[in-house]
């Protein structure tokens, strides 16, 4: 059986995605940003071939248009580590990662699948103090996130408590977006608001 890569993404609808980053660009830009982060993890993932991709979207129904190659599964209900729990659980071998870190890559996830070779779980830190990526082998707790503290800088930690039995082990730290900051320093702007120019082909078409 393959290994497989889950994507966790919200549709790219104009006001849902993105909001805190929105708060600092607008709706607008950061509706083509996250779209065109999105399309562009999904078209590199799949060029890799050694691995199944799966976009996990929400709302489950949202109509999007899939790359050639990628499959798709509802989100489901329930607060993000239950949503994620119920998209790890379908897979004997996994790695689940957001789309808004725009330096993870292919690269990332063969490094992640190498690793649990020898480990149970397999975590990518974010700067902030959460996680951008995890990949579980077979042996994981029955309760992979316990009361982790989403979307805080105790998000990590706190779900490594569930894994202090399990052996685990690491891929390179990167950053997300979250603010105009972040998003300026992803394109290599001198000024954090300048509007980026996001090529139409990047865009992830929804229909």
């Amino acid at each position: 059986m393959r290994d497989t890569v889950v994507v966790f993404a919200r549709a790219p609808r104009l006001g849902t995605v993105k909001r805190r980053l929105a708060r600092d660009i607008g709706d607008r830009a950061a509706l083509r940003f996250h779209a065109a982060t999105l399309g562009s993890l999904l078209r590199r993932l799949l060029a890799c071939r050694r691995f199944d991709v799966v976009l996990a979207m929400t709302p489950d129904r949202a109509r999007f248009r899939l790359p050639a190659g990628a499959r798709r599964i509802p989100q489901g209900r329930g607060d993000l580590g239950a949503r994620m729990a119920g998209a790890l659980r379908r897979f004997r071998r996994v790695a689940l990662l957001g789309c808004d870190i725009p330096e993870a890559g292919a690269a990332d996830v063969r490094a992640a699948f190498r690793l649990l070779g020898s480990a149970d779980a397999v975590f990518g830190p974010a700067e902030d103090g959460g996680y951008w990526l995890i990949a579980l082998g077979p042996r994981r707790p029955s309760d992979l996130f316990g009361a982790s503290r989403w979307s805080t800088e105790h998000a990590l930690a706190d779900t490594l408590r569930q894994f202090a039995h399990r052996r685990v082990a690491f891929i390179r730290r990167l950053a997300d977006v979250d603010t105009a900051a972040d998003y300026g320093r992803s394109r290599g702007l001198a000024h954090p608001a300048q509007p980026i120019r996001v090529a139409q082909r990047d865009i992830a078409a929804v229909e």
